[in-house]
């Protein structure tokens, strides 16, 4: 028996634009900040939602995530932007813990000793890619590949990626290299030179 190899699709990746177009849609500034924060720390969603006051470092600007995948912790950096929406959302509940505490209201979540439902961004992100007609397969997890991918794209090593995602392996993170525009860009001027050289016809 020859086992068949196994498919790994490429993921959809959003654009800066999109991100944007999605951002100045949600009206909801509890979702607008989950997703800016779950982007610019290329957050899995646990983590996201796990985040807690006493994981925010805004002296050294960084987040200490705990217990991630594999039980592991480590530090992320820090967004000025992301910051000052953390502190505008918290001082919506004032919760003593958690940054984005489950309830319907502010007293409710001021008092919730559990962090938000998940089901509750995730839906309001497949709300908002139908509502800015964004046709890719996209979720959630999705701003996490796409920050990788615009790291890679602005110059950052495989190396400080893997770090600041919390990959084990760095063949995880080398799956960027094939999403991003830069070096699709970098490929078709490389393979155009190679056949110009040729000089056909000459």
């Amino acid at each position: 028996m020859v086992k068949p190899p196994s498919v790994r699709r490429l993921p959809d990746i959003l654009t800066t634009d999109e991100l944007t177009r999605l951002l100045d849609t949600c009206r909801k500034p509890e979702i607008r900040t989950f997703i800016l924060t779950t982007y610019s720390m290329g957050l899995r969603l646990s983590e996201t939602l796990n985040l807690t006051v006493n994981d925010i470092d805004s002296n050294r600007m960084r987040v200490h995530l705990r217990q991630c995948k594999g039980q592991k912790d480590r530090y992320v950096p820090l967004p000025a932007e992301t910051l000052t929406a953390l502190r505008q959302h918290w001082k919506t509940h004032r919760n003593p813990r958690w940054l984005f505490p489950q309830g319907q209201n502010m007293q409710a979540q001021h008092k919730a000793a559990k962090p938000m439902n998940r089901s509750l961004p995730q839906k309001a992100m497949r709300k908002l890619v139908q509502e800015c007609r964004i046709n890719k397969v996209v979720s959630l997890h999705s701003l996490r590949h796409s920050f990788a991918t615009h790291l890679l794209e602005q110059g950052l090593s495989l190396r400080a990626i893997q770090d600041i995602l919390g990959h084990m392996r760095p063949e995880t993170t080398a799956l960027y290299t094939r999403l991003t525009e830069t070096v699709e860009l970098n490929t078709h001027r490389v393979i155009n030179q190679l056949v110009d050289e040729l000089k056909c016809g000459d």
